[in-house]
């Protein structure tokens, strides 16, 4: 059976605060074992978003996409995202936003509701540390997300 929920983390551990979004799902694992939501709600965290990525969408109520970004506001960003094309179709990696007009290519139809949460790092080197800074954002984001899941019905 197909989870509802879907939180896809994006992100590299060996590369600082790029970690940001793996160890936000390792954080709700415990969390949504704890609360007997872990049927209902699927972690899956890789590297980068690829287009065998929109399998993963397949029969999901509502998607999570959650990302370091360097761009935005801290702590973070929320916010529901739609199908866009754009220029990462490549074979390497996807935008959130390009996957979902995949899934709408492919399938010929919308993807589920989608949102993106984009945490605010600092310093993605290769083998940085998280740095003080991405770590508190990081528990504002997590609580954000243990609420937004809270709040989705077919989460409960």
């Amino acid at each position: 059976m197909t989870a509802p929920i879907l939180v896809f983390a994006v992100g590299n551990e060996s590369r600082g605060d790029d970690a940001l979004a793996p160890l936000l799902v390792r954080e709700l694992d415990g969390w949504t074992r704890a609360e007997g939501l872990a049927e209902r709600i699927e972690l899956i965290e890789d590297y980068q978003l690829q287009v065998e990525h929109i399998t993963d969408l397949q029969g999901r109520d509502a998607v999570l996409f959650v990302d370091a970004d360097v761009s935005c506001d801290g702590p973070f960003h929320f916010s529901r995202i739609d199908a866009s094309h754009d220029n990462s179709y490549t074979s390497h990696a996807m935008t959130p936003f390009a996957l979902l007009h995949a899934y709408r290519q492919v399938y010929g139809t919308d993807a589920p509701p989608s949102f993106l949460l984009r945490v605010r790092g600092y310093g993605f080197e290769l083998g940085e540390s998280l740095s003080n800074e991405a770590s508190a954002n990081l528990a504002h984001a997590s609580e954000k997300v243990r609420a937004w899941l809270a709040d989705i019905p077919a989460a409960r």
